[in-house]
């Protein structure tokens, strides 16, 4: 491993809470004017003793604006032996808030909406701030996000959440780092540490050009629970056909 990336891993973004879906991925900040995409991903989780916790979601994007990319997944899930079942639709608006390079930080801000299958669940609503920077061959990435659960027939609160990520760029076809993904608990009272969950590990990253302003990208991380509500091991992948 890369001593001086294993490093700035550590310093930027100490072990703490985190359990997202298997299947979640790092927002990025940038937009594409005009790029649309088919886009996969899935991934799966598992605890000693526990089922196993798998899911997967389709989705069709479109850069409709110079600042604003938008996109619709269908999701599925699954639990133990149980097969794959449809879980919910999601609608993902991502916002580019300034040029790149234009300031030392990229921001762009992220809404999602989910309409789950299950109608106890209520509405989920996922929003936040997403920054980016550079430092030499590496790209350093770091997410807020806020979490709700609307007209859902049990109480509920505010979560919050983040996403982080560090990739050295070795060349295009395929580069490397690290991920993170972590829940705290209510965003205003974090739960005990005992009861946030955290999950980082190595990651792969790669575009492959097909020509016509088409390409297929790719990211994929082994993620490892290092608190004792997380999964023990986590494997998340995305595909996408930009065209």
């Amino acid at each position: 491993m890369n001593r001086p990336l294993y490093a700035v891993v550590l310093a930027l973004f100490p072990a703490s809470a985190l359990f997202a879906g298997p299947a979640d991925y790092v927002f990025l900040p940038a937009v594409t004017y005009g790029e649309r995409e088919i886009d996969f991903k899935s991934g799966t989780a598992r605890n000693s003793g526990d089922p196993r916790m798998s899911a997967a979601s389709i989705g069709f994007g479109y850069g409709a604006t110079q600042r604003w990319f938008t996109e619709i997944y269908r999701k599925y899930e699954s639990s133990g032996d149980e097969g794959m079942h449809f879980d919910a639709w999601e609608w993902e608006n991502k916002f580019q808030l300034t040029e790149a390079g234009e300031y030392p930080v990229d921001a762009g801000f992220i809404v999602e909406i989910e309409h789950p299958k299950d109608r106890s669940e209520g509405n989920e609503l996922h929003l936040g701030p997403l920054l980016q920077t550079e430092l030499g061959k590496l790209q350093l990435n770091a997410n807020i996000l806020f979490e709700r659960h609307y007209r859902a027939e049990s109480p509920q609160r505010t979560e919050l959440g983040y996403q982080w990520q560090v990739k050295y760029r070795l060349q295009p076809k395929f580069e490397y780092g690290f991920q993170g993904f972590g829940e705290l608990g209510q965003w205003n009272r974090w739960d005990p540490p005992d009861q946030q969950t955290n999950r980082m590990g190595p990651a792969v990253f790669g575009k492959v050009g097909l020509g016509n302003r088409q390409a297929l990208r790719y990211n994929a991380a082994w993620l490892f629970g290092v608190s004792k509500a997380a999964p023990d091991h986590t494997f998340r992948f995305q595909a996408e056909y930009e065209f």
